[in-house]
């Protein structure tokens, strides 16, 4: 059952790969090319909380999402931020980082903090036919 972050960041809909204890989702305000949401499926609101397994399954689900943004990419650095203000359940944002433009099939978004943190206030937002391309893309990326 997915918990209250899983859904506010649009699961089902933006889901691309499940695993056991975590989800890899589409980030549908994307702050760089290929922002994700890797997300604890456990309720918990506290990282300590997880199982363990989770922490050791969370190494595999690390290493597919940097293959697949590498392919999508080829970015220079990669930000995992676990922010939980708003968003209650142990989740981070996942953003590539590279200099200037990646482009997707008709999407293009700048980095427009490189080299500093992520501009977090210049996301650009889907459009539901672009989420839909490129959640597909990535989709198949992961082997899903």
């Amino acid at each position: 059952m997915p918990n209250e972050t899983m859904v506010r960041f649009g699961y089902p809909e933006t889901l691309i790969r499940e695993y056991e204890h975590w989800t890899v989702q589409l980030r549908v305000n994307q702050v760089t090319l290929g922002s994700l949401i890797l997300s604890a499926k456990a309720g918990v609101t506290a990282f300590s909380e997880l199982p363990d397994a989770a922490f050791a399954e969370q190494a595999l689900a690390v290493r597919d999402i940097e293959r697949v943004l590498t392919e999508l990419t080829g970015y220079s650095k990669i930000n995992y931020l676990m922010l939980m203000m708003i968003d209650p359940n142990v989740h981070y944002h996942v953003f590539p980082r590279y200099e200037g433009e990646r482009a997707f099939d008709g999407i293009s978004i700048a980095d427009a903090g490189w080299p500093g943190p992520p501009a977090l206030p210049s996301a650009t937002t889907l459009s539901d036919a672009d989420a839909l391309r490129l959640t597909a893309h990535l989709r198949t990326s992961f082997g899903g």
